[in-house]
């Protein structure tokens, strides 16, 4: 029957919009045959008349939201309701009209490109879509214009892509652009519908401008007191780039202050900071004189034509006098003198000047902590340091003074400097023995024999070391002494007491008494002495003591008398004692130091320091041991039942 209808969009019209006409062979007029419509809009948007099989659209229909409807229609007889055809499919499409204007997905476009670049440089494509349909005529085709821009850019009609219309477009001149582009359907012929967007186009920068200084010559101060390592100024060449292509890097690359100062970039402000190098001295120079360059760090080779990228400036500098404080002739002083001069000698001179050109006059003085005992003095006016106490260098060897200098006009205004004042030595402290010497020997010392080493001090300290001479006594003739440069040492040439008969020779055989020696007194008469065996129990006292060698192992052991009365008096145990000793013939010639303990009667064995070395005129018979027990068997083995020896009267 049928398959296909078209349809105009947007319909304007009073009445329904004609669709077209359906018809079957099989209706023959008479109104027996009933038209039915279904599928896409039917009954609403498509109505049919069921008699005639005429189609209408009941309202306007927009392309651009449905393109085609797709429907069934059928014949059926009235009557009987059963179709007189199969039922057929066909499509409405709708008419496409110029009902759409071009749109661009943003209202604003940002884009940049370099500065100086060169015609028909592409900044950026702008594309605009139209809703009309592209298949049927040109209500969809888009030509793109400049609306505003020109004659810096330019845009392809068909691309939308703008480019650069002018050479050497200068980012300092001008930075910012709006550009706005039209674009318009029906392939911009009369009549199209149009839509615009707004281009906002930015020149980045490159490097196209070298650095300059703003002035050929720069002054800057600076006091000579200032510090190395000051920053005394700064330098700055403008740039008219930014970011990276206006880096600058200063240097100084002439004049007569090179050795002097330095430069730095300061990245931050990129300005050139001068710095001192050495100390700066008024006196010795006044002024200055620097050139600096200042040099683009990154240089575009495409722009080497618009070179050099680097500028040049003078900077004096000037330094200003600063009152400096006096400055000593060296940085220390040291002085030696002898420790026996006479109080008011001059030891040294200390000596300082005034730097400034207007030399004041120095005044000098002692710092007090340095000298708490005030033993020197100073010349306020020449520095001459002297003695104003004796000097000692046994008590002080090195004395550290500290000597101060001031302008006369500016006391505040200090400078100081150690002095070292060594003290020399003079021999004026006689020798001395380093110790107290105590020397014990036995009588039966050999001749020869070394009993004593002795050594001195002195307190001066010679250049050549000690040297010590030693002598005795010329009624010392028991001794001898031998200076070994070294050591100092006494040689024994005694003869041994005897009272009656002679010394036993053997090695078990000494006396028992401890000979002290002294030889600043009268020699060996005169030796303090003191016999071990002497007595120290009053019960054991006998009425005659005579002399008596003994053997070191063997302990005589005098026999018990009746104990001493408790309340014996100690004085006449020590007057019984002295006059045993006076009537002694054993005993020294002479008054001697002799040592007794009184120890008491509380053992029934007393005390075995009681023992005696025998002194007694008579045999000893000590078979009274055995009855003390068995704590002294041994001693009763050793002298019981045997002979002790009597000494000679």
């Amino acid at each position: 029957m049928w398959n296909q209808f078209f349809l105009l969009e947007e319909y304007t019209g009073s009445d329904y919009q004609y669709v077209g006409k359906l018809h079957s062979d099989q209706d023959k007029g008479d109104g027996s045959l009933k038209y039915i419509l279904s599928g896409d809009g039917a009954g609403t948007l498509f109505i049919i008349d069921e008699k005639t099989g005429d189609i209408h659209a009941t309202r306007r229909i927009d392309r651009e939201e449905k393109a085609f409807y797709t429907l069934r229609a059928q014949a059926i007889n009235r009557r009987t309701l059963r179709p007189v055809e199969p039922e057929s499919e066909f499509v409405i499409k709708i008419h496409d009209i110029n009902d759409n204007e071009p749109t661009f997905p943003e209202e604003f476009y940002t884009a940049s490109v370099p500065e100086m670049s060169v015609v028909g440089t592409s900044v950026v494509q702008v594309t605009a879509t139209d809703a009309d349909d592209p298949s049927y005529g040109n209500s969809a085709r888009v030509i793109y214009s400049i609306l505003q821009g020109q004659p810096y850019f330019s845009v392809e009609p068909e691309t939308g892509i703008i480019r650069t219309a002018l050479p050497n477009m200068n980012r300092e001149n001008r930075e910012q652009y709006q550009v706005v582009i039209q674009a318009k359907d029906m392939g911009g012929q009369m009549g199209g519908l149009s839509g615009t967007t707004t281009v906002n186009i930015t020149l980045t920068d490159v490097n196209d401008n070298p650095p300059r200084f703003p002035q050929n010559t720069i002054h800057l101060r600076v006091p000579e007191s200032s510090p190395v390592g000051t920053a005394i100024g700064s330098v700055k060449a403008t740039d008219a780039d930014t970011g990276k292509n206006a880096e600058v890097e200063y240097r100084i690359i002439d004049g007569d202050g090179t050795d002097m100062f330095d430069i730095m970039t300061q990245k931050d402000t990129q300005e050139g900071i001068i710095t001192l190098r050495k100390p700066l001295d008024y006196e010795m120079r006044r002024l200055y004189t620097l050139k600096i360059e200042a040099e683009n760090t990154h240089v575009d080779p495409r722009f080497y034509y618009l070179g050099p990228f680097k500028d040049t400036t003078i900077v004096k500098i000037s330094v200003e006098d600063v009152d400096e404080p006096p400055v000593f002739s060296r940085s220390s002083y040291l002085f030696e003198v002898h420790e026996d001069i006479e109080v008011g000698t001059i030891i040294g001179t200390v000596m300082a000047r005034d730097p400034d050109s207007a030399s004041s006059p120095i005044r000098f003085s002692l710092d007090r902590h340095t000298d708490l005992d005030r033993v020197f003095n100073i010349h306020s006016g020449n520095g001459s340091i002297y003695t104003s106490k004796p000097l000692d260098r046994e008590i002080s060897q090195w004395h550290n003074l500290s000597v101060i200098a001031a302008e006369m006009n500016n006391l505040k205004d200090t400078t100081r400097v150690p002095v070292y004042v060594r003290i020399l030595d003079v021999n004026d402290n006689a020798p001395q023995f380093a110790v107290f010497y105590d020397t014990f020997v036995c009588e039966n010392a050999r001749a020869g024999q070394l009993i004593q080493t002795i050594s001195a001090v002195d307190k001066d300290d010679p250049l050549g070391g000690q040297k010590f001479f030693f002598s005795l006594a010329a009624v010392n003739s028991n001794f001898t002494v031998q200076d070994n440069e070294v050591i100092v040492v006494l040689f024994a040439a005694l003869k041994r007491q005897r009272k009656k008969e002679p010394l036993i020779l053997s090695k078990e055989d000494i006396r028992d008494n401890i000979v002290s020696y002294n030889d600043e007194g009268g020699g060996e008469e005169d030796t303090q002495a003191f016999d071990i065996g002497t007595l120290r129990n009053p019960a054991a006292i006998e009425d005659k003591k005579l002399r008596r060698d003994i053997i070191p192992e063997t302990l005589f052991i005098p026999r018990r008398t009746p104990s001493a009365p408790d309340n014996t008096d100690v004085r006449d145990f020590i007057n019984q004692r002295l006059k045993e000793h006076d009537i002694d013939p054993s005993a020294p010639p002479y008054d001697s130091l002799a040592t007794y303990a009184y120890e008491g009667n509380d053992s029934i064995a007393e005390s075995l320091s009681s023992l005696e070395s025998g002194t007694t005129e008579g045999d000893q018979n000590y078979d009274y041991l055995r009855e003390w027990g068995p704590r002294f068997n041994k001693l009763a083995e050793m002298y019981g039942g045997g002979e002790s020896d009597k000494d000679a009267s």
